[in-house]
């Protein structure tokens, strides 16, 4: 099997120019790996700033985009990873999360960690069916 690096409009673009030396999604039979995305405005470029909430709903919609992009969608995401910086954002975080994923969620892992060389307080990867 082989694997496919998706290219992700905007997004591939901010990671190159970033210099961060990873693939926004990687295509292998059928699945899409996503790597982890922070809440980055696609339009300006820059990370968005803001509570928890508004960050993870900015981080929500550059999965589903980077998604669509490929090919798939929320509805086929099978397993998700959330990393954020305060486990004391989990209520508010899955406000946001259950929106996105109303019925039928996926498998999912919750981390809590310190932080990122960015400014930023959380990051969501998925595997999803292509």
């Amino acid at each position: 099997m082989e694997k496919e690096i998706i290219h992700i409009p905007k997004l591939s673009e901010i990671l190159e120019q970033v210099g961060v030396p990873l693939s926004p999604v990687v295509k292998a039979g059928d699945f899409l790996f996503l790597s982890g995305l922070p809440p980055l405005d696609l339009e300006s470029g820059k990370m968005l700033r803001g509570d928890i909430e508004a960050q993870t709903e900015q981080v929500m919609k550059n999965v589903a985009y980077a998604l669509d992009c490929a090919g798939s969608s929320l509805d086929k995401v099978v397993k998700t990873n959330i990393f954020v910086t305060n486990a004391a954002y989990f209520n508010i975080i899955n406000g946001v999360y259950r929106r996105y994923f109303p019925s039928n969620p996926p498998a999912r892992t919750f981390v809590a960690m310190s932080s990122w060389p960015m400014e930023f307080d959380i990051e969501i990867e998925c595997v999803a069916l292509a």
